[in-house]
């Protein structure tokens, strides 16, 4: 059977999940560990969200989170490599019903950490935007809501062009 897609209102206990498990990760990471983030929409204070929190470590060496794979899996999650994204290291955690994500890069690929950041950083600034991607997921979750792939072509547009707008407003700003 097909995933639910459920999108539910900001919930305020997002930052504590975040930093529950950035926690567990950092130990795992160990000296490799460059910073670690939160983002995606449950690190945007008021953005509607899939209850998953997604989190971005940076590391010295990719490599050498491959070696630390099994510890991953002890805490639950799914080890699944680049899947899809040249130089991330992508893990899941929670089956089905998904509790986490985690996006690992290299502090060498300063363009998808920077990209993931200023999403999040120009969705926490910029409320109109934010309630417009709100109103679209919630929209796209009722219309289907056993498609991910509808849900996920419903918004490739508007994140498309989010992206592009965040990272001009990121080095205008800078």
């Amino acid at each position: 059977m097909a995933r639910h897609i459920i999108v539910k209102e900001y919930n305020p206990l997002w930052p504590e999940l975040f930093e529950k498990e950035a926690s567990r990760i950092s130990k795992i990471l160990g000296k490799n560990l460059v910073s670690i983030h939160h983002i995606g929409s449950t690190s945007v204070v008021g953005l509607a969200a899939k209850p998953i929190i997604d989190i971005m470590p940076v590391v010295e060496d990719l490599k050498l989170v491959d070696l630390v794979a099994n510890e991953f899996e002890q805490i639950g999650y799914d080890y699944l490599g680049e899947f899809g994204i040249e130089g991330r290291r992508y893990l899941r955690k929670g089956g089905d019903n998904r509790t986490h994500h985690i996006h690992i890069f290299s502090k060498k690929n300063i363009h998808d950490i920077e990209r993931h950041l200023a999403v999040r950083d120009y969705l926490r600034t910029h409320k109109d935007i934010c309630d417009k991607y709100a109103k679209l997921k919630m929209d796209l979750a009722k219309k289907y809501p056993y498609d991910s792939e509808g849900y996920r072509d419903g918004k490739a547009k508007f994140v498309e062009q989010l992206e592009q707008d965040a990272l001009k407003w990121k080095h205008l700003s800078t």
